[in-house]
C-alpha cells in the first residue's frame, strides 16, 4: 500500500479505511512504514490512523512522553473523534499509556506492543555512534530476532538520525523522559481492556515485561509470537496481525 500523507496545520498523518478508529503509536526510532502491514489489514474493517510523532520538530521544552501524548490529544480533538483504540510500538506503547492516564475518557482500549513504560533497556554506553555504519546496522538487527529484518531503508534512517547532532540530543531527551515516567503506580489504576502481543525473543523490552504489564493491569490479555523480537508487527506481521484481528473482534462484539 502506498503510504499518502495528509497534511492539516501541524498534523501530519495517514487515515484509511471506515469504522472503529484504530490509532497506530509508532516508537523513537519508528516510521510510518513500521505499520504497513498492519495498516493494509486492517483498513479494510477499520479506521486506521497513524499521526506521525513531532519527536524532531516540537519544541525542546515539550519534548518528552508528556508532551507527546499532549500532541496525541490535541491530534484526536483536531479529528473530533470520540474514543479510539490505541495500539503503541516500543515509545508508542509508553506514549499510549501516558495518554490513557491524562485522558482516559478517549480510549476504549489499549494494544501495547515492545512497549516501555515499565523497564527501559539503556542504549549502551557507546550509543549513539556517528559515523559508523557498521555499529548503528548492529544495532538496529539486533532488535529483532532475525537481524535480516532490518532493512537498509530502515538502517539508513537511524544512521542518518545519529548523524545529527540535534536530533542525537532529542533522542537522549525522549529517553530519559521515558525513564523518568515509569507507570507501574499508574496503570493499576486502569479500567480499560488492553491486549499484550510480545516478541519472546525481545531483548529491549523482555518477556518479564510483558508480564509484569499483565499482572499490573488489571484487564489484560498476554499473547506470545515466538521466534520475534521487539517488533512484532515487522518480523511476524501475519500471527501479528491474526492475533490482533482476533482482539478487536471479541472487543467490539461486546460492544466496548
Amino acid at each position: 500500500m502506498d503510504l499518502r500523507i495528509k497534511k492539516e496545520g501541524s498534523f501530519q498523518y495517514i487515515e484509511e479505511g471506515e469504522g472503529e478508529v484504530l490509532m497506530l503509536l509508532h516508537g523513537l526510532f519508528g516510521a510510518l512504514s513500521n505499520w504497513n502491514d498492519v495498516l493494509d489489514e486492517f483498513s479494510k474493517k477499520y479506521k486506521v490512523v497513524i499521526p506521525l510523532m513531532p519527536i524532531f520538530e516540537m519544541p525542546m521544552i515539550d519534548l518528552g512522553v508528556k508532551g507527546l501524548a499532549k500532541f496525541v490529544n490535541k491530534f484526536i480533538e483536531h479529528k473530533g473523534f470520540d474514543k479510539v483504540t490505541l495500539l503503541g510500538n516500543s515509545l508508542g506503547g509508553h506514549v499510549a499509556l501516558v495518554y490513557m492516564k491524562n485522558y482516559p475518557q478517549h480510549v476504549k482500549a489499549m494494544i501495547l506492543t515492545g512497549s516501555s513504560g515499565l523497564y527501559e533497556s539503556a542504549m549502551g554506553d557507546s550509543y549513539p555512534k556517528r559515523g559508523d555504519y557498521e555499529y548503528i546496522k548492529h544495532k538496529v538487527g539486533v532488535t529483532f530476532y532475525d537481524p535480516e529484518t532490518a532493512t537498509k531503508e530502515l538502517i539508513d534512517e537511524v544512521f542518518e538520525i545519529t548523524n545529527d547532532r540535534s536530533k542525537v540530543i532529542r533522542v537522549l531527551a525522549m529517553a530519559k523522559s521515558a525513564i523518568r515516567h515509569n507507570m507501574r503506580e499508574d496503570i493499576k489504576k486502569f479500567n480499560v481492556p488492553v491486549c499484550l502481543i510480545w516478541g519472546k525473543n525481545d531483548i529491549v523490552t523482555p518477556p518479564h515485561v510483558a508480564e509484569e504489564f499483565h499482572k499490573l493491569l488489571p484487564d489484560s490479555e498476554l499473547k506470545w509470537i515466538d521466534k520475534c523480537g521487539h517488533a512484532p508487527m515487522m518480523e511476524r506481521p501475519e500471527e501479528f496481525n491474526r492475533i490482533l484481528s482476533d482482539y478487536l473482534e471479541r472487543l467490539y462484539s461486546k460492544g466496548v
